[in-house]
């Protein structure tokens, strides 16, 4: 049985997630913290295993960001459709007249994902200091 989740048990699992799926970019348990006061944070669950997460951020710009993640030994089984139409009804939800995404250029499989779920690049870029662009990616 497959659930998802946030509470304060939970934080753990979404940044190690999080920390594995974006190695560019690792996240300290304060600054997992301070994301949750901000974001709707979920993490999926096969019972008790955790295999995926999501981050759905505030309308900015009448755009809504929406982030799914799944770690590798646990994709291609649904996990990923699960947690994607969940955080897209919640971002359906706040209002924002675009949906975007986020991706590490890397995450082929996350980039398949996405363009499959109808979004389209709207840019790339780097953080100071890293090799591997993030590519933002809005829904047609």
């Amino acid at each position: 049985m497959t659930s998802l989740r946030f509470d304060s048990e939970a934080l753990d699992d979404w940044r190690r997630i999080h920390n594995e799926i974006i190695p560019t970019a690792p996240l300290s348990a304060a600054e997992v913290e301070e994301r949750a006061g901000r974001n709707h944070l979920e993490v999926a669950y096969l019972g008790a295993l955790a295999v995926g997460c999501a981050t759905v951020r505030a309308p900015e710009d009448d755009a809504c960001v929406v982030i799914a993640r799944v770690l590798p030994e646990h994709r291609r089984r649904g996990f990923g459709e699960l947690i994607y139409r969940r955080a897209l009804g919640r971002a359906r939800e706040s209002g924002a007249r675009h949906i975007d995404t986020v991706v590490l250029a890397s995450n082929e499989d996350g980039l398949r994902f996405a363009r499959k779920h109808g979004f389209v690049e709207i840019d790339r870029y780097l953080l100071p200091g890293d090799v591997i662009p993030f590519v933002d990616l809005r829904l047609r």
